[in-house]
């Protein structure tokens, strides 16, 4: 059997083999589970499942009712019903969801999923004392969250609710433990109105939905760690960033703070109102109008610095001004075209930044008429420490761009030696974030442009 689900693996995911695994008993799981814990998760599979039991395997020829698939386990059922609510986490709205499902399919009476101090859905027959919010009343389930043992309840006493004079018809339950990594994190109880022994079939049900609607809360635990990591990761990347354009503006003032200490005072006046409004900003994301007026402030700076060697055009369309995109995801491809494409060309450089929405994505470019790459180093220079200085900028835009999207939205790059350089970033907008802010309520001004056209 071990031999058989194993030749699943290249049609399923690792975890939905961990779980027909679990199921069957099989000892291997956990060896199982250590290998294959982070593919996606989805239950369906046992639909699949079905068809390798030995009724559908044999090749003897079988009447019409025979050929009929084995009807759905329910605790198979009620699982793979519950996982896109459950992956989301253990909550009040999840647990809702998660009760309603399973007394449709379980067929119970009454139905409750608490965390460890309080009730977080309940449904079916019952007093009014079992409200969602409420915290845990009854004696049998703390002893079932301070054990980790579920517990079978034969009688109205039993359950020991503190509750008298209310008319409640529960009397007997099975109460078994929800857990995260071996911790209770909450239980499920299937409940009936007759006192005495609970049938086995329901107690088994009650086991298994509440091993595997743990084992759900535990891979959504461990997406939350996934996101927060990469949260992490951006914070980090950000906290290069910002240093990295801070100290490349300074250069550009102390060189005028020698020659020309009037415009060095105006200079720092203007990074002082840049800082203010970054440290406003909150998050990952912000407009686009507002990343163009980052960009602008680097652009006054440099233009400071280059005269009327450096000239800047915009193509934005200004219906797309309220669209989320990366902090600091335009400015340092500026910076790359004005320091590594216009500074080194003999002569006037322009550096056009353009705007468009295509094949329902975001596209963002910047391109120079400087000196390009070179053929050789083209594939370089995204790399992680490639180049001078301390390594951050086009790396770092590309691996955000990675990590918020997907590994297909990094940075492109099309130049040719003595050409120039086109940067393009790409953003999905069906994952756009609300844009209710609109634009025009203080911020920088943008700079004049003198044409879409280069």
């Amino acid at each position: 059997m071990l031999l058989k689900i194993l030749s699943l693996a290249g049609a399923v995911s690792g975890v939905q083999l961990l779980i027909i695994v679990k199921l069957l008993d099989i000892e291997a799981w956990q060896i199982i589970a250590a290998l294959f814990t982070t593919n996606v998760v989805t239950l369906a599979v046992f639909r699949k499942w079905l068809a390798f039991s030995p009724q559908s395997t044999s090749d003897e020829p079988k009447g019409d009712s025979e050929k009929e698939m084995p009807p759905v386990d329910p605790t198979v059922q009620i699982a793979h019903e519950t996982l896109p609510y459950l992956r989301r986490g253990l909550n009040e709205t999840t647990a809702r969801k998660t009760a309603e499902i399973i007394q449709k399919i379980a067929e119970v009476p009454a139905v409750a999923v608490t965390d460890r101090e309080k009730v977080l859905a309940y449904l079916g027959v019952g007093c009014e004392k079992h409200q969602p919010g409420d915290r845990i009343l009854t004696e049998a389930t703390k002893e079932v969250i301070a054990t980790g043992q579920y517990k079978v309840v034969q009688t109205t006493k039993q359950l020991n609710c503190p509750m008298t004079n209310c008319d409640c018809p529960l009397a007997a339950a099975v109460i078994v433990p929800l857990k995260c990594r071996d911790e209770v994190v909450g239980t499920l109880k299937l409940y009936q109105t007759t006192e005495g022994q609970l049938p086995p079939h329901v107690i088994r049900l009650a086991i298994g939905i509440a091993q595997l609607l743990s084992m759900q809360i535990e891979l959504a635990e461990l997406d939350r760690q996934t996101q927060l990591l990469t949260l992490a990761k951006l914070d980090a990347l950000h906290a290069q960033i910002n240093p990295h354009f801070f100290f490349n503006v300074l250069n550009t003032i102390i060189m005028y703070s020698r020659t020309n200490p009037t415009r060095a005072r105006r200079l720092l006046i203007r990074l002082a109102d840049f800082f203010r409004q970054t440290l406003k900003r909150h998050g990952h994301l912000i407009t686009l109008r507002e990343e163009l007026e980052c960009v602008n402030t680097y652009l006054v700076l440099e233009k400071a610095r280059f005269g009327d060697k450096l000239r800047i055009v915009k193509d934005v369309d200004k219906n797309l001004l309220d669209y989320k995109v990366p902090v600091f995801s335009l400015q340092p491809l500026v910076e790359n075209a004005v320091k590594h494409g216009i500074t080194p060309k003999e002569g006037t450089g322009t550096v056009k930044i353009s705007a468009r929405v295509e094949n329902n994505e975001l596209v963002m470019s910047v391109a120079d008429d400087g000196v390009g790459i070179p053929a050789d180093k083209l594939n370089l220079v995204l790399q992680p420490g490639y180049g001078s200085g301390n390594g951050v900028g086009l790396s770092n835009v590309h691996q955000r761009l990675q990590s918020l999207y997907g590994e297909e939205y990094g940075l492109q790059i099309v130049s040719c030696a003595g050409e120039g350089t086109v940067i393009y970033l790409r953003i999905p907008l069906d994952v756009q974030i609300d844009t209710e802010e609109r634009a025009g309520q203080g911020g920088l001004p943008y700079y004049e442009v003198e044409s879409a056209n280069r």
